[in-house]
Formats: C-alpha cells, sequence, structure tokens
C-alpha cells in the first residue's frame, strides 16, 4: 500500500463509506480505486487527486497533504546513481533488494535520517 492510498482508504473508512460506492460517484472502476489503494497502480493524476479532496471536502491543508502523498506514492520508484558514488549505488541496490524486510522501527530511522521526520 502507498501512502497515498493509505490515506484514501482511511478517509473511506472514517466516512463509511464504501470503495464501490466511491468508485460509482468519482466515474471511476472499483478496480481502479482498488488498485490505488493498494498501490498496484502508479501516482493518480493531480485531476484525480483534487477530485478525491473534494469528495472528502478536505480543507487547504489536507489538500496540501494529499497532493504531497501522491507525489510520494509511486509503486515502483527508478533510482539514478548515474555520476554519484559506487557506494551510493551499493547503498540504492541494496536499498531495492531488501526494503521489504525492514520494519516499521527501523523505516521511521532510516526517514528522520534523511531529513524526513512526517510519517505517511
Amino acid at each position: 500500500m502507498t501512502p497515498f492510498g493509505a490515506r484514501v482508504r482511511a478517509l473511506r473508512e472514517k466516512n463509511n463509506i464504501q470503495l464501490q460506492q466511491m468508485a460509482r460517484d468519482l466515474k471511476v472502476s472499483s478496480a481502479y480505486l482498488s488498485a490505488l489503494e493498494h498501490g498496484n497502480r502508479g501516482r493518480p493524476g493531480p485531476g484525480l487527486v483534487m477530485q478525491i479532496a473534494a469528495y472528502f471536502e478536505l480543507i487547504w491543508d489536507e489538500v496540501d497533504e494529499l497532493k504531497r502523498l501522491a507525489q510520494l506514492s509511486h509503486p515502483r520508484v527508478p533510482v539514478e546513481t548515474g555520476g554519484l558514488t559506487p557506494k551510493a549505488t551499493l547503498f540504492a541496490n541494496l536499498l531495492a533488494k531488501h526494503v521489504h524486510e525492514l520494519d516499521e522501527v527501523t523505516l521511521d530511522r532510516l526517514l528522520v535520517e534523511i531529513g524526513y521526520d512526517d510519517k505517511p
């Protein structure tokens, strides 16, 4: 699941809205909406993000947060290490290979280490 997908699901649950109902209301397929929530689709377009924000009547700060989460929610992330040190390339490759093994505490620690201290 992506940060965006987790947020959309939380909004649906908070508002007691079924996925099929939300999909009908937004005029998208329930399969597509489910895939977005589970991280099986790429980032949603800005139009859909704004449609979802309006659907849940989010206020400005919440809309900005939803946009930010959408930008941080591509499920297949390319990492360009050309021109960086061999150690940077090694790190990127090892992270890609082992990210699924990291627990939440370790992920939180790494996020803080790279300057991201706001948990999605």
